[in-house]
């Protein structure tokens, strides 16, 4: 086996490096407004719980008969990354689970496979035993171990990372000896039970030709030519809404113009706190989220690998810094790190086919299955599952009614008031026949005295309306109008002209002080 070591020299000459001015230049007054995407938040949204249904699928499917007592999934909650009550999480998802009772005891219900999901594991195992698959997942791998300055990086890390990366569970034993010339496994793992994996993955051989970076081939492929130690620019987007602060943007134009030095180069002879370390810094973290397939990943990963590579305060401070580049959504229960240059309308720009069968598993976890009779365990609450499960899928559309809700407040609040008032009517609609003639009487008049008491608004208001004319005043405004409207309306929803039992010759008359009324009998049926 043969070791090439390669030493990486200064990218730029001894004269370019002296003209750098080795300063940091970062405003740290600049006030940063925080705004959220809701596209970005919506991608990161939709897989919640599609990492635990796929390690529950794969473990099911692991087992001879193909099927799992609810007891063993209850026993594996945690290596499955099951967030809340196994039953609940399998009766949440009646498309993917099924439950049923072997041999009739009724008490350990297994969980088997629909045949939905079963059709779309075969579609999935055929894209891992593919070769252009395989040889994607190589090169992501051997462009991580090269941006890594030991060339080597933990299987522990590799393990945090393996979902993102689009790595098999078994990768150890599938993509790694095909590809001998790329990397291999060093170390060995202690057999001692709770001893810590010291194994890690290195580098064997460097390929120049993964050894670019998106940026720069972007720039190759553009108009004007490239030549290393250029100021390449970042690509910027910001949410809707973003204010930019004057001081900061100034900052982000000069800084932009600073000379770009690729991820994959040694950029040791950069003081740490200068922007031009900064820049790189940045530009590693944008590599390696171009690297990832869903082209995001879980804030503690990158915190984790930036650890390993020395980065982590760097990282952490671009997150800050650079909301253009890079986005923090908060959904699922934790910080999520989206590359906001590989999103557009909240929809991955580069299609992958392991993203596009991740879509068809989100897909039928939001089916719901017809006639679906799921077996009832003591203890379970069925009804809290699907409360649940409804509050999930209407979660998107919830925002999106808070946020329009000026709009449609008067609409809503017209439709609440009808209600109360039809509620308040058929309250007395089923009272018991047996109830005595003397209550009911009572009850009838209290609601026709609160029904006489709008209904004197609008006489008074109509009675209003000529004495301003004549006194030369305002006119009524609209709002008065439209309150008149409704009680004409709600007059018509009762019974026309009566209303709780008032006749129109009532609000007819004029509301005069220290005269008794003409008729009595108007208030008394």
């Amino acid at each position: 086996m043969q070791f090439i070591f390669r030493s990486f020299p200064n990218p730029l000459s001894h004269s370019q490096s002296q003209l750098i001015r080795h300063r940091r230049t970062f405003v740290e007054d600049a006030t940063i407004k925080w705004v959220r995407d809701r596209g970005l938040d919506h991608a990161v949204e939709k897989e919640k719980n599609l990492r635990p249904l796929l390690n529950l699928k794969n473990f099911i499917k692991s087992e001879p008969s193909k099927s799992v007592p609810i007891s063993v999934i209850a026993q594996n909650r945690d290596s499955l990354q099951i967030p809340t009550r196994p039953i609940d999480f399998v009766r949440g998802y009646p498309s993917v689970f099924e439950e049923f009772l072997p041999g009739g005891i009724r008490i350990h219900p297994h969980v088997r496979l629909t045949p939905e999901v079963l059709n779309l594991d075969a579609e999935e195992q055929l894209v891992y035993q593919s070769e252009t698959y395989k040889q994607q997942a190589a090169d992501r791998v051997l462009k991580l171990l090269m941006i890594s300055r030991a060339h080597r990086i933990p299987l522990s890390v590799i393990e945090l990372l393996k979902w993102d990366l689009g790595l098999p569970q078994d990768y150890e034993k599938t993509i790694v000896p095909e590809f001998p010339d790329y990397f291999r496994i060093v170390g060995h793992r202690d057999s001692a039970k709770g001893s810590e994996d010291t194994r890690a993955l290195e580098l064997v051989c460097w390929s120049n030709e993964l050894a670019t970076s998106v940026m720069e081939k972007k720039a190759m492929n553009g108009k004007l030519g490239y030549t290393k130690g250029m100021a390449l620019a970042f690509p910027m987007q910001f949410s809707r809404g973003f204010e930019m602060d004057k001081k900061w943007k100034k900052w982000v134009d000069e800084w932009q113009k600073l000379p770009y030095i690729s991820p994959y180069e040694n950029a040791s002879h950069l003081p740490p706190k200068s922007d031009e370390s900064e820049k790189w810094a940045v530009a590693v973290l944008h590599e390696l989220l171009h690297i990832l397939v869903p082209k995001k990943t879980e804030r503690d990963n990158i915190l984790c690998l930036g650890e390993y590579l020395g980065l982590r305060s760097r990282f952490k401070r671009a997150l800050l810094q650079d909301s253009g580049i890079f986005y923090l959504s908060s959904k699922i229960g934790t910080y999520t790190v989206v590359l906001r240059e590989g999103y557009k309308r909240g929809l991955l720009v580069e299609d992958h086919p392991l993203m596009s069968m991740r879509n068809q598993y989100i897909h039928l976890m939001n089916m719901v299955k017809e006639n679906s009779k799921p077996v009832s365990v003591p203890g379970a609450s069925t009804q809290k599952k699907k409360q649940t499960g409804h509050d999930e899928k209407g979660k998107g559309e919830e925002e999106e009614d808070i946020e329009s809700g000026e709009e449609h407040e008067g609409g809503l609040y017209d439709s609440s008031e009808a209600e109360v008032e039809e509620a308040s009517d058929n309250k007395y609609e089923h009272e018991d026949e047996n109830e005595s003639h003397r209550g009911v009487r009572r009850n009838v008049s209290d609601n026709r005295g609160s029904r006489a008491w709008k209904m004197n608004l609008d006489a008074k208001e109509t009675l209003r309306k000529p004495e301003r004319r004549r006194a030369g005043g305002k006119q009524p405004g609209k709002t008065m109008e439209k309150v008149q409207s409704k009680f004409s309306k709600r007059a018509n929803m009762h019974g026309g002209n009566n209303v709780g039992g008032s006749s129109p010759e009532r609000s007819s008359l004029p509301k005069s002080r220290g005269r008794s009324l003409p008729d009595k009998r108007i208030y008394t049926s």
